[in-house]
């Protein structure tokens, strides 16, 4: 019987007005300068000067790096990192979503370790723990507050690194859903795509643990039931709450339980053409798991029960099936785009995306190993 690992922070504050909770528990820690990771949207709307007047009151001061991509690059973290040393910074803390916390995550795992964060590109290459981060969350989707995934943009290469990393996986987590009501319909929309992917990718993924199948399922029902209300009534507290609660199981599955191609192949494209990776991973989520449908029926019937579909006294695969019109309903609903090619991706480029695809750290767990050639077809079935 194989051995596995439950990666998780330490400490995890969840649930609404947790930001208060939170700023208490990291004065204690003993820390006296931050670098700020965040982004100039967040800057601009007030969210970072409310933060770090909070912390400020609880003794610490802050410097802020506020130019973090959408697709995080190399110079995010390089510049990063040079202004946490020059500073004299003794932590980081991310705030926003996926896009700073990938970046604060390469920034404390490069001021600790050194170099270059392209030296981490792959599994646990890193030698010591990573600077102290905490991670204030304000999306629901991408979990990148709990979890030891750091996805980084390599302008020279177009490629989006995956670096696996157990000494990226952050001090504490902060999942105030009263952050989450300014987020907009699109992007509500696109992190709750991204969400459901990392609940079903880690689902029928090779390392899957009955602790991670729970958190798996649980966070498809819980998205599935409450992702249309957070997308067109933002200023539902409950919706935003139970989604906070979904993306966080999901992010608490696949950090053990890793991905699939869905991922591996979302990274190319957002590498490639720098598109918005919920858009991308729902969009291809569906081709994905028709694929792995061919081995894996019995799972993916168990997603379909979880979206609410009655599974009994139908066969595996029909199950299959209805998860695959029920994920394709849900994107509709939401306003996702039908098709690649609705982003601009162009059928020419797919030999050399399924080539990286395949080199991506995700693609290990996949339930079924692909070919080059079934890479390119699963892209234009999504096209």
């Amino acid at each position: 019987m194989s051995a596995y690992r439950f990666y998780m922070p330490a400490l995890n504050h969840m649930g609404s007005t947790c930001l208060e909770e939170s700023i208490s528990d990291i004065s204690t820690l003993g820390l006296k300068k931050a670098l700020v990771v965040t982004d100039k949207v967040l800057v601009d709307i007030g969210l970072v000067g409310t933060v770090v007047e909070k912390l400020g009151s609880a003794g610490m001061t802050c410097e802020i790096y506020d130019e973090t991509k959408p697709n995080p690059t190399v110079k995010n973290v390089e510049d990063g990192v040079r202004q946490f040393q020059s500073a004299g910074c003794d932590c980081v803390i991310s705030l926003g979503g996926g896009s700073p916390h990938d970046c604060a995550k390469g920034i404390a795992l490069v001021a600790s370790n050194g170099g270059n964060i392209k030296d981490y590109e792959g599994v646990d290459q890193s030698s010591k723990p990573q600077a102290t981060l905490v991670c204030i969350n304000t999306t629901a989707g991408t979990a990148s507050e709990i979890t030891r995934f750091c996805i980084i943009t390599d302008e020279d290469r177009h490629v989006k690194m995956a670096i696996v990393d157990k000494n990226t996986t952050p001090t504490m987590s902060v999942n105030d859903p009263a952050l989450m009501q300014g987020m907009p319909r699109s992007l509500t929309a696109a992190t709750g795509m991204d969400a459901l992917t990392h609940a079903v990718e880690a689902y029928v993924s090779t390392a899957a643990t009955p602790v991670t199948d729970a958190c798996a399922l649980q966070a498809v029902e819980l998205i599935s039931t409450w992702l249309r209300t957070a997308v067109y009534d933002g200023e539902n507290m409950e919706a935003r709450e139970q989604m906070a609660y979904g993306q966080l199981l999901a992010g608490m599955a696949f950090n053990s339980a890793s991905l699939g191609y869905v991922h591996a192949m979302a990274h190319q494209l957002g590498g490639f053409y720098d598109l918005p990776h919920g858009v991308c991973n729902a969009i291809l989520l569906p081709h994905v798991q028709a694929f792995n449908a061919r081995v894996c029926p019995e799972k993916l019937a168990r997603v379909a029960a979880a979206m609410g579909v009655d599974i009994s006294g139908i066969s595996d695969r029909e199950g299959a099936d209805s998860a695959l019109t029920e994920i394709q309903g849900l994107s509709m609903d939401i306003g996702i785009p039908d098709g690649l090619s609705e982003l601009g991706v162009k059928e020419k480029d797919f030999s050399t995306l399924a080539d990286n695809a395949l080199k991506d750290a995700c693609g290990l767990t996949n339930p079924i190993q692909a070919t080059k050639e079934e890479i390119i077809e699963i892209f234009e079935g999504a096209f």
